[in-house]
């Protein structure tokens, strides 16, 4: 692997030649996460000649720093472990690299799909490549959020009020659904705000001093999310429904993997949160546990929930 060393130039030929755009920061080394392991995986397949009776391993997208996206699959990926006989591995990506990675069959799933309205056009470029198993968790929604002390109750009432939020808008990653959403929020109700990107973690942290504080602040959001366990928070009304309705969470495969692990894509069909569930996992994380052990536990205390997903 010494040997290993190439330059942006290679990357950007083998990008294109897989009919991938340009891509920049991020997305670059997403992508470059992406097609290293299918590598990877190919050749080491090749130099140890696996047996027709070896399980493969199945490469899971998920959008690292969003919670739900992390617990959903780190327990997804423990059921499929301990009770499916598979490896599994867990490969974080930006939102649209993951979507690219599950439609040219470097990733074999994804749990973090949001439909119809943040990963719309996400699923309407990659919709004849990739199979909806269907939703994980229902009535998950998007769009902008506010301490319950803040003085606004819609996104009507903020441009009357911008001196109270510095006329700022504390983002997460620039690529992501509600990210986009938000930018044609502003427009559409003509306010003279500044969208500021970061994380997922970056935005609860400035969320967090806010709350210490009593300060408004207006952060991008979604749910499932710990911070509405944590935190009085609240949807600011959209009128216009820029962000749409409630939405739900589905379980997306490459349609491969139906022929390469069907007892997999049976248990993802079967693979679906009841409300609330989800909570218990993404505070045990956002409270020090990791991941896999947030997983573990929940898994250990729900044993006829997972039963009824792989029977």
């Amino acid at each position: 692997m010494s040997e290993f060393r190439v330059t942006r130039h290679f990357w950007l030929a083998i990008l294109m030649s897989h009919g991938v755009g340009p891509l920049r920061g991020n997305q670059m080394k997403s992508m470059k996460k992406v097609l290293v392991l299918g590598a990877m995986t190919a050749a080491l397949a090749a130099s140890f000649g696996a047996s027709a009776d070896d399980k493969p391993t199945i490469k899971i997208g998920y959008v690292e720093g969003w919670d739900d996206s992390v617990a959903t699959s780190n327990v997804a990926a423990r059921v499929i472990e301990k009770k499916l006989g598979y490896q599994v591995q867990l490969v974080p990506v930006a939102a649209g690299v993951m979507w690219q990675g599950v439609a040219r069959g470097d990733l074999d799933a994804t749990l973090s799909a949001w439909l119809p309205i943040t990963h719309g056009d996400y699923y309407k470029n990659f919709k004849s490549k990739v199979v909806d198993l269907g939703p994980n968790f229902e009535d998950a929604k998007i769009g902008l959020i506010v301490p319950d002390y803040a003085p606004v109750s819609s996104l009507t009432d903020l441009e009357a009020k911008k001196a109270d939020f510095d006329s700022r808008i504390v983002g997460i990653d620039a690529g992501a659904g509600v990210m986009q959403k938000t930018s044609e929020a502003i427009k559409a109700y003509n306010l003279d705000y500044k969208l500021l990107p970061s994380s997922g973690s970056a935005m609860t942290a400035e969320l967090a001093r806010s709350e210490a504080s009593k300060k408004p602040i207006i952060v991008t959001g979604w749910k499932p999310h710990w911070m509405f366990a944590k935190y009085k928070l609240k949807f600011l009304e959209d009128p216009k429904k820029v962000f749409g309705e409630s939405e739900h969470v589905d379980n997306i495969i490459n349609p491969e993997l139906e022929k390469k692990a069907p007892t997999v894509v049976s248990f993802l069909k079967k693979f679906q949160w009841k409300p609330g569930e989800i909570d218990s996992v993404m505070l045990a994380t956002q409270n020090g546990a990791k991941p896999t052990a947030a997983a573990d536990e929940w898994i250990s205390a729900h044993g006829d929930r997972v039963d009824s997903w792989v029977k």
